[in-house]
């Protein structure tokens, strides 16, 4: 491999890795006159994207309750359906992963942003306009479009606009933004009916839509157009008028270079190896339940005869967004191994635990109630009381979604940005949004044949096997990023791994 193609874009001193060590001093003279105060405006107005994704994750657990009583035949759904509401979200994520790769790069950040906020709001005005199931689904499934587009486009704009110095805490917010929304949504669906959650969901994705056009493109991409005016442009706005705008122009041309891949690269060591990591990443993410979980965390509570399901749910939520964020303040202090080995035990353990709250509080196998409770999700709670260890329901789940915040949560993204060379980025990650959003459909997709199949705890107990797993892929398989250039990283997947 040429070595010119093998050094990292110093976009890295702007985007990508560390400064090279013979010109720290140069950045850091760079950087104490650099004014962040539009780079948090503009990083601001791109977290909308996921924010509102977050409400399309966290809309299917208030409204399908509802849905499942509702007085409208036509709306009115049952098991199946259910599971396809919540679920053909993901299925249009996994297209819009594949789209948002190829307008990427061919619409620009910006306009890509622009042009997801979209069909956010219109399909949830489709939702909130249904007259029958259909509308629900093509509703949700323009949703998840929308969504898979978004997951890969925020994370490139705001890499590219930001400097060495903030972009690991920007890039965090990304993660940050999806909890928000899901627990806004939770919040949300306990005072308003679902049509009109679908109408306050529409907003953030209008907000966006606002803010964007008044945003820059990035420098790298306007520069990779040669336009060079409007490159400076945005860095004067991203940086403020202090700084030597023409330097950092300078240092994104002077590394620019190598963007396209061949097909031939494939066979490179450096290009399929962190290709099978990431995509592995993004595996074990979903194989452990996180999506049932977050989807039907409402029903769960019902199914495990928790009375005010919808303030569990809540809770759930807020402990998600406590521990992102503590996450991405020490992400950079521990190390993303020691971070995802901690998540994925602690999650290990408290699926294990619900697995057993299952077992003592479902009814014996052999009663005919088991089946048709299990049919009946959402609705008729297992046992006639509260169950006496329904708190145990409740502080397992929400130990689970602590540890999966902790480090399964954000961690799998980040890593994703930083073990693929610049020039097999689009292809990769589109690699690996692929995975990720076609196995949150068949986890959210099949949960409720799982629990039929296997009973709720025999469900549970699969999912906390499967983090164990990722403890081991974890220890044996994953290189510790942390501190390490690009040029390390790559030269790290050219050995064995």
């Amino acid at each position: 491999m040429d070595s010119d193609e093998s050094r990292p874009l110093l976009a890295t001193s702007v985007a990508e890795t560390e400064l090279p060590a013979e010109r720290p001093s140069q950045l850091d003279i760079y950087l104490s006159k650099v004014q962040n105060r539009n780079l948090y405006l503009a990083t601001f107005a791109a977290v909308l994207g996921p924010l509102s994704f977050g409400f399309v994750l966290g809309y299917s657990s208030p409204a399908i309750p509802e849905l499942r009583k509702s007085v409208d035949p036509a709306l009115r759904l049952d098991g199946s359906q259910a599971s396809w509401f919540g679920s053909v979200v993901t299925l249009g994520a996994a297209a819009g992963g594949i789209l948002g790769g190829y307008v990427v790069d061919k619409a620009g950040r910006k306009l890509s942003l622009m042009l997801c906020a979209v069909p956010f709001v219109f399909g949830f005005l489709i939702i909130t306009a249904a007259q029958n199931v259909w509308m629900l689904y093509v509703g949700r499934l323009v949703n998840g479009l929308a969504s898979g587009i978004t997951s890969l486009v925020v994370p490139v704009y705001i890499s590219e606009i930001a400097h060495s110095k903030v972009r690991g805490m920007l890039g965090s917010c990304v993660q940050l933004m999806v909890v928000i929304g899901i627990l806004g949504a939770y919040l949300a669906g306990t005072l308003a009916e679902w049509r009109w959650l679908a109408v306050l969901c529409a907003v953030p994705p209008c907000c966006m839509l606002l803010l964007i056009a008044f945003m820059p493109e990035t420098p790298r991409f306007l520069l990779s157009r040669n336009q060079h005016p409007e490159a400076i442009a945005a860095l004067r706005f991203l940086r403020g008028p202090l700084v030597d705008h023409e330097w950092e122009r300078r240092e994104i041309e002077a590394n620019s270079s190598a963007q396209e891949m061949s097909i031939a690269e494939l066979k490179n060591p450096a290009i399929y190896k962190p290709v099978l990591v990431g995509v592995t990443l993004m595996f074990f993410q979903q194989a452990s339940g996180i999506n049932a979980i977050m989807f039907y965390a409402q029903n769960i509570f019902e199914e495990a005869s928790f009375k005010n399901s919808a303030i569990a749910s809540v809770i759930v939520g807020s402990i998600q967004v406590v521990f992102t964020a503590v996450a991405a303040l020490i992400i950079d202090r521990t190390g993303r191994k020691i971070l995802l080995t901690v998540s994925g035990f602690i999650m290990a353990v408290s699926a294990a635990v619900f697995g057993i709250y299952f077992k003592v509080a479902l009814p014996a196998p052999g009663n005919s109630s088991h089946v048709s409770s299990l049919n009946s999700l959402p609705g008729v709670a297992l046992l006639a009381e509260e169950h006496r260890l329904a708190w145990l329901a409740v502080l397992s789940l929400s130990v689970f979604i602590m540890g999966f915040a902790l480090g399964w949560g954000p961690i799998p993204w980040l890593v994703m940005s930083e073990i693929f060379p610049l020039r097999a980025r689009g292809i990769a990650s589109g690699s690996c949004v692929l995975t990720n959003w076609f196995m949150a459909f068949l986890v959210t997709k099949e949960y409720y044949d799982l629990t039929v199949l296997l009973t709720p705890y025999g469900t549970y107990w699969l999912f906390s096997a499967l983090c164990l797993l990722s403890i081991l892929f974890t220890v044996f398989c994953i290189p510790e990023t942390r501190g390490k250039t690009l040029e390390e990283i790559e030269a790290h997947f050219q050995r064995s791994l």
